[in-house]
């Protein structure tokens, strides 16, 4: 009998044992990570958790919260909790079965510092059974974040700001014009016209002994109005030319000067003449014009127009007088200061340059000091170009003195709302980490000839990777082959860092990092004692990138950051 009732008590016994037990200590084989290396992607650390509750663990009456935490010598930073409950607790959390277990997935983020770069990510819980608290050890589920795209914030250093581009011109194409009319039916030139073709000539002359001018030729057109028939227009303007042509080469032999002269007639000036009377006022005006694109026979529009009795005594006085004449255009080119006399003056007497002079003066000269000092000048004589200010701003920024830089941008901006100005802003913007402001910057840039590049910068700031590499295109910049990096194009990544002109230490460890993406050991070795010759800062920095982590253990990576 007492045989009988001890064996239930037992199978009782351990029932209720099993049902108050302590929920137990979860393993690390329960959960995955993706990424498996946490990764920094736009400021921020993502991760997607994959968790299980084994079977017959989660207690019927248990509620379990569970906070992912990325720990780092010094501090912490927490994600955004879940909650799940037992079978037999009342909630709208998640439910787990304590006979089956329970799948789950979480989806945190972190705001990125640098000290993650060294760091852990735990799962930590909070658990209770009923009233009663239990406790259930953190588990480390991943270690470190990879940081390589926070390098934008060091390769935004070598983008190309927006220059204030002058307008300045060597040579200058000029023109002079004059017209000698004629009465109607004549080609002789009048002695009235005489003085016209004089003081035409006094200004060939003018330029042809100016030091800083050049004559390229002399144009003679010459003219008859549509009224009167072709045959007879064709002689007339064709006389006009000839007699015109008389008296200009006349007066350039007596004056001494070689110049070409071209010469040319038409009979009819049907084009002048509809150019007249679109801008006159004339009665009809608009039927005369209609008249003029629905024919195109001269003799046909001579008729149609003359039919308009009311109007033709206004054309006759007023337009067709206007189109008998020769009209003679001087062409000659105004040949600016030399490079040396501009550069002479830019530095001893700037009063003398106008401002696109002074602004090509900067070209002049690769030396940012000297180029800082013309600006500053061109501020001072002429302090309502916005330009000058822009490219101060923009030698300041490629200076590394961000608060210097936004100064001239701002006072450029107040001059005018420039895309250049807004461009150079949005990377200071960038470069102050302050993406938004970037992004409403760029967008009022339209037009910079180096928008793009700044648009690909801010891209990989924010994490878009391939929009990143397409606004960059072929540029070569260490942010080009970052974008490159990130967007796992690591053979263009290479041939971009290959072709910067003025590699620096972060272009050496960008191709260090391309070489361990590929597993090419000489690469990573060879660009990383590179880095760290040009930037000794970069020597702690590779220390602890998991980009390198494979190469922890080899004696040759060691020795280059010890």
């Amino acid at each position: 009998m007492t045989k009988k009732l001890y064996l239930p008590l037992l199978v009782a016994l351990v029932a209720v044992l099993a049902s108050c037990s302590k929920m137990g200590e979860l393993s690390s084989d329960y959960f995955t990570v993706t990424p498996q290396v946490l990764e920094a992607v736009g400021g921020k650390v993502p991760a997607t958790i994959n968790g299980k509750f084994p079977e017959k663990y989660f207690k019927k009456k248990a509620v379990v919260e569970v906070t992912p935490v990325l720990r780092w010598d010094g501090g912490e930073a927490k994600g955004q909790s879940v909650v799940f409950q037992g079978e037999k607790v009342e909630g709208n959390d998640q439910t787990i079965s304590y006979q089956a277990g329970g799948s789950y997935t979480m989806r945190t983020s972190f705001d990125y510092v640098p000290e993650m770069a060294k760091s852990e990510l735990y799962l930590e819980f909070e658990a209770k059974v009923g009233n009663k608290e239990i406790v259930i050890p953190a588990v480390k589920v991943a270690d470190g974040v990879i940081s390589t795209s926070e390098l934008i914030g060091q390769t935004l250093g070598s983008a190309n700001p927006a220059n204030g581009d002058d307008a300045f011109q060597r040579i200058i194409k000029e023109k002079y014009d004059a017209n000698i009319m004629f009465l109607i039916q004549q080609a002789n030139v009048r002695s009235s016209e005489l003085k016209t073709a004089k003081a035409f000539n006094e200004e060939v002359k003018s330029v042809n002994d100016a030091e800083n001018k050049k004559i390229s030729n002399i144009e003679i057109s010459a003219y008859a109005s549509p009224d009167g028939g072709v045959k007879l227009n064709t002689g007339l303007a064709e006389n006009r030319q000839g007699n015109t042509a008389k008296v200009i080469s006349k007066d350039l032999k007596k004056a001494k000067v070689d110049a070409a002269v071209d010469t040319k007639y038409t009979a009819q000036d049907w084009e002048g003449f509809q150019e007249l009377v679109s801008k006159s006022n004339i009665q009809d005006k608009e039927l005369i014009l209609r008249i003029l694109s629905m024919y195109s026979d001269p003799e046909q529009r001579e008729q149609e127009i003359k039919n308009i009795s009311s109007v033709y005594k206004t054309l006759a006085d007023e337009i067709l007088p206007q189109l008998r004449r020769s009209r003679l255009t001087l062409n000659y080119d105004v040949i600016g200061k030399s490079d040396e006399e501009i550069a002479a003056l830019a530095n001893s007497d700037a009063k003398q340059l106008n401002i696109e002079e002074l602004l090509y003066a900067t070209t002049l000269t690769n030396d940012p000091a000297k180029q800082e000092a013309i600006f500053t000048k061109a501020t001072q004589i002429y302090p309502n170009d916005y330009r000058a200010y822009n490219n101060l701003g923009k030698l300041a920024y490629q200076a590394g003195n961000l608060d210097k830089a936004e100064d001239y941008l701002k006072k450029s901006l107040s001059l005018k709302d420039s895309a250049e100005a807004n461009m150079n802003m949005g990377l200071v913007a960038l470069s102050k980490g302050d993406k938004a402001a970037a992004e409403s910057y760029l967008a009022k840039a339209s037009g910079a000839k180096e928008l793009n590049e700044a648009l690909g910068n801010l891209y990989v700031a924010q994490g878009q990777y391939d929009r990143a590499v397409n606004a960059f295109g072929d540029t070569k910049t260490n942010s080009a082959a970052l974008a490159q990096i990130l967007a796992k194009d690591y053979n263009k990544a290479k041939n971009t860092l290959a072709g910067i002109e003025k590699p620096d230490a972060y272009t050496d460890y960008l191709m260090a990092v391309v070489g361990a993406r590929t597993n090419n050991a000489s690469m990573v070795n060879d660009n990383l004692k590179k880095a760290v010759a040009k930037d000794s800062s970069l020597t702690k920095k590779a220390a602890s990138d998991l980009e390198f982590s494979k190469y922890f253990t080899s004696a040759d990576f060691m020795n280059i950051i010890k």
